[in-house]
């Protein structure tokens, strides 16, 4: 079985408890306006190296003095890593035999079927919302959120833990109304440890200009410090859940 794979870092403490090492899979159907890696979007890209399970598993291995000493881990990204998802049981169902923790970080656009298949093997979901209003997921994303909110509630069901990421687009994503269903959203939900709020930057503009596409976002500015503390408070009361800013 083979694995497309955009990157991988072998050092990343941001992408879920501990030491990790971040895969960051080929391919993704989702069309953010915020994307800083719009390159991962076409699964069979030129740019992407292809990996067979033993491949990818001695890279993963390597880390494991450094996930044991930290209680990291690896965790699968992309693009949207779960249209993989096959050969990323494979790849989990290895690292259970290892003893390595497992984690995927997805936007949950995808058929509820191929995560329910995953979840025996996996340790930590990093959930992603990216809008709570149905019309604006459609203009901000180009796909509907139903399925992305479903499915959350699903892996919530099956008591597997949760971490919900939401990035915070001046104009787009913070409005009081959508960052207080958010947090009502997460409230109910008993398998949320915890909610990232991620600032928008602006750092993958320039992959829009190489591949020919138009960044509707250009005038758009990082959310200030001020307004993501006051968004974290806010969010922390609502859903009594612990917030934290990357």
């Amino acid at each position: 079985m083979i694995g497309r794979v955009h990157s991988i870092d072998t050092f990343s403490t941001l992408d879920g408890p501990g030491i990790r090492t971040v895969i960051f899979m080929q391919g993704c159907h989702l069309r953010c306006k915020y994307c800083h890696n719009p390159d991962t979007w076409k699964i069979k890209s030129p740019s992407s190296k292809e990996y067979s399970v033993d491949e990818l598993m001695k890279i993963i291995k390597r880390g494991k003095t450094y996930f044991e000493a930290s209680d990291g881990g690896i965790t699968f990204s992309g693009g949207e890593p779960l249209l993989q998802y096959k050969f990323i049981k494979e790849i989990f169902i290895r690292c259970r035999e290892e003893k390595i923790s497992t984690a995927f970080d997805s936007s949950l656009y995808i058929s509820s079927n191929k995560i329910i298949d995953l979840l025996p093997y996996t340790d930590l979901i990093l959930a992603d919302i990216k809008q709570m209003d149905n019309k604006k997921s459609l203009y901000l994303t180009g796909s509907s959120n139903l399925l992305n909110l479903r499915n959350i509630e699903l892996i919530n069901e099956y008591g597997i833990p949760l971490w919900i990421r939401y990035v915070v687009v001046p104009g787009w994503t913070d409005a009081s109304g959508d960052i207080k269903k958010m947090a009502h959203f997460a409230a109910g939900l008993s398998s949320v440890e915890r909610i990232d709020l991620l600032p928008y930057h602006s750092l993958g503009m320039h992959k829009w200009e190489i591949l020919g596409l138009k960044y509707q976002l250009q005038d758009t500015i990082p959310p200030a410090q001020s307004l993501l503390q006051k968004l974290s408070k806010e969010i922390s009361a609502i859903s009594g859940k612990t917030v934290f800013i990357q």
